[in-house]
């Protein structure tokens, strides 16, 4: 009999041991013995490291050794080359890790980096994207693993055939992760066997990398991740942090922490590319699409390419009979662009969602209405219909939360002394995944019940959604279950990420739970112990899965200062279609958390790169801006009550990201109905608002 524990409010179970301090993160594990390291980046752009200096640091007290290319031990060629750090002199971007100082306090490693004296013999360099680079290329696919380019219909033709037309480009600029935990590890070898408590999104993968790495057998490597905090895509595979901490710990033969500092993850451990987006859309005079072509520009580095997916989410979100997408990508001497949360989606969504609102003003159409008109029950993309599609739903129920009926399109029709008010809209979907997972699950004699699943908790509270399927699943009240997640021991599981996670691992949550409960039932031991793995290929026959995803529809009213241009939100309002919510509590957290860092891309975010010296000058909380309590005066999140039982077991869709997509959208075109300004470059500054228009 079910307790109903899926459903339910119950506070995060780690609660308590983070307010007290008592949770432990990657660098705060009690370790004999132990010592500091600090990551010494590249001074030069591109070139070659032709004499490396230890002299001084090696003098300075407790400075035990300066790892670098002359002196660590080699590691083995894998799959990611940004990883075989310190193994050769080449420098292909700015902030590259180039050496590590190990030292018996944080202090003195950190004196110890600032005395070590590089020589480089150094190269012209490329580090601003165009979209006229002579370097552009086409991918062979665009991340993970979607096609690059995709055409249907004849758009040309279809676009110079209709008799309402849009064609605008969109810039993004680059986005950096700053989780508040930064990417940290503390690593240590014993008789050959390698531990290490890393900041990670997947023990798993990075478990697996680190032996392929080291070239050790995977029995000699454990990864624990008990507490992480915060991700956002950046911690989604081993970064450097934990090479260089294994690095370290081995050369000096004790035991290593490594933290790196703020400054240091602006670019080495991953970012957002920067996007060019040209977006065309035509429509009869009914506002339906007759054509749709979406153009995407992004950046990857000389080591390892990465294709950001920018123009896929215009594949499956609107439908018309003539369509095209496109990715180009230009090498530059930068670091490798890496996930931030919703990768593609976000800043795809910012460009069709932003062309809609224009179509919308050109047609003369409500742009609620609008969208609702070019819905469709089949993807485009696959010509097959969704599991479930409720973005229609999303749009009504959000419209009269919000209060849309009576909105007058024009823009700087509503105003309150010197403030300019508009109001916007935006549609969004995310991808629906599962992956495989594996579980165990065990009956203990006093009645109590373990689940164990390397599963990561980075601050989403997926550990107590995880604890609430399994007592559903047991049939039993949550109290009497214990859950252990966060470590390679465990059984293998999915990485946080993707939207993923628990939609994964309740998967193999629930299979683990019934197996048990059958071994029970058929008269097993008083203590049992069952392994059951999801692989989620099965459920659909071996043929491939329908088209699922995660809908919303975002709304937001701005105000904007006619004299200075200064951009307020007054609210923003989210409803979502997201399969079936675990745990409302933590689920509205992560709404409103994506939908805070959307409003975050359309008003502050923003990289500024130095061309000059390759790096990003504003590299700290300090200089990049971003969203804090006093710019959101008010954000709700609510949902619908859908369940797609072709999903998972759990009806889980995932939705951790789905909020962000499409929040920069409806900011952009919040502002525009306030202002008749329209801002095609991100961030919405209140310079680019003066400077275009007189507000006045």
């Amino acid at each position: 009999m079910s307790t109903g524990a899926v459903g339910r409010a119950y506070p995060r179970l780690e609660g308590p041991a983070k307010v007290t301090g008592t949770a432990r993160y990657a660098v705060e594990y009690p370790v004999d013995g132990v010592t500091y390291g600090w990551a010494v980046p590249s001074a030069v752009v591109r070139g070659r490291i032709t004499r490396i200096d230890t002299t001084e640091a090696l003098a300075s007290p407790g400075v035990l050794a300066v790892v670098h290319h002359g002196n660590a031990s080699r590691m083995a060629p894998g799959p990611q080359p940004e990883l075989r750090l310190l193994q050769a002199p080449t420098v292909h971007y700015r902030g590259q890790y180039v050496a590590v100082v190990v030292a018996t306090s944080l202090e003195a490693a950190r004196e110890g980096a600032r005395l070590v004296r590089i020589d480089y013999d150094t190269s012209p360099h490329s580090t601003v994207l165009t979209d006229d680079h002579p370097g552009l290329y086409k991918p062979d696919q665009v991340n993970p693993s979607y096609p690059t380019d995709t055409a249907e219909g004849d758009f040309d033709a279809g676009y110079a055939a209709a008799p309402v037309r849009v064609d605008v480009t969109y810039r993004t600029p680059a986005y950096h992760n700053n989780p508040m935990e930064p990417h940290a590890t503390t690593a240590q070898w014993h008789d050959g066997q390698l531990l290490v408590h890393d900041s990670t999104q997947g023990a798993t993968p990075v478990h697996a990398t680190l032996a392929e790495l080291f070239e050790l057998p995977p029995e000699s490597v454990r990864v624990v991740a008990e507490h992480v905090g915060g991700g956002f895509g950046s911690k989604g595979y081993a970064k450097a942090s934990v090479v260089l901490a294994a690095l370290a710990a081995r050369h000096v033969d004790r035991p290593v922490r490594l933290a790196l500092t703020r400054q240091q993850l602006f670019g080495p451990v991953g970012y957002r590319t920067p996007t060019i987006q040209r977006v065309r859309l035509a429509a009869d005079t009914d506002g339906r699409l007759t054509a749709i072509c979406h153009d995407a520009v992004s950046q990857t580095s000389t080591i390892r390419e990465f294709a950001e997916q920018t123009a896929v989410y215009t594949r499956s979100m609107y439908a018309a009979p003539h369509r095209r997408t496109t990715h180009r990508l230009v090498r530059l001497d930068v670091p490798t662009p890496f996930w931030m949360r919703a990768p593609g989606e976000c800043p795809g969504a910012y460009a069709l969602e932003s062309a809609v609102d224009e179509l919308a003003i050109a047609v003369g159409i409500d742009p609620v209405e609008l969208r609702i008109r070019n819905d469709t029950a089949v993807d485009p993309d696959q010509g097959r219909p969704f599991t479930s599609r409720n973005v229609v739903a999303c749009l009504r129920e959000g419209a009269e939360r919000f209060g849309w009926a009576g909105r007058d399109p024009s823009p700087r029709s509503r105003r309150d002394g010197r403030w300019l008010i508009g109001t916007g809209v935006a549609g969004s979907s995310y991808p629906a995944r599962n992956r495989p997972s594996s579980a165990t699950a065990t009956a203990r004699p006093d009645g109590s019940f373990l689940v164990q699943i390397n599963a990561t908790d980075i601050g989403t509270g997926a550990r107590t959604a995880i604890w609430q399927v399994a007592a559903d699943a047991l049939g039993v009240p949550p109290e009497r279950v214990e859950i252990r997640i966060g470590d390679s021991q465990l059984p293998a599981a999915a990485l946080a990420g993707g939207s993923m996670g628990t939609a994964s691992w309740s998967w193999a949550v629930i299979r683990a739970a019934q197996a048990l409960r059958e071994k029970l039932r058929d008269g097993g031991p008083p203590t049992v112990e069952v392994t059951a793995e999801a692989d989620t290929t099965e459920e659909v026959g071996g043929q491939p899965a329908l088209p699922r995803y995660a809908y919303g529809a975002q709304f937001v009213e701005v105000r904007v200062d006619a004299d200075t241009g200064e951009v307020r939100l007054n609210r923003m309002l989210g409803v979502f279609a997201a399969g079936r919510v675990v745990n409302p509590t933590t689920a509205r957290s992560q709404l409103i958390g994506g939908m805070t860092m959307g409003l975050s891309m359309a008003l502050h975010e923003e990289g500024l790169l130095d061309e000059r010296y390759g790096d990003w000058v504003n590299h700290d909380l300090a200089t990049y801006h971003i969203t804090g309590c006093a710019d959101v005066e008010s954000i709700e999140a609510y949902w619908l009550d859908e369940r797609d039982d072709e999903l998972n077991p759990a009806g889980v869709k995932g939705l951790g990201e789905i909020g962000i997509v499409g929040a920069a959208a409806a900011v952009a075109n919040a502002v525009h109905h306030a202002t008749g300004v329209r801002i095609r470059e991100l961030p919405i500054r209140l310079d680019k608002l003066i400077g275009v228009s007189d507000l006045a």
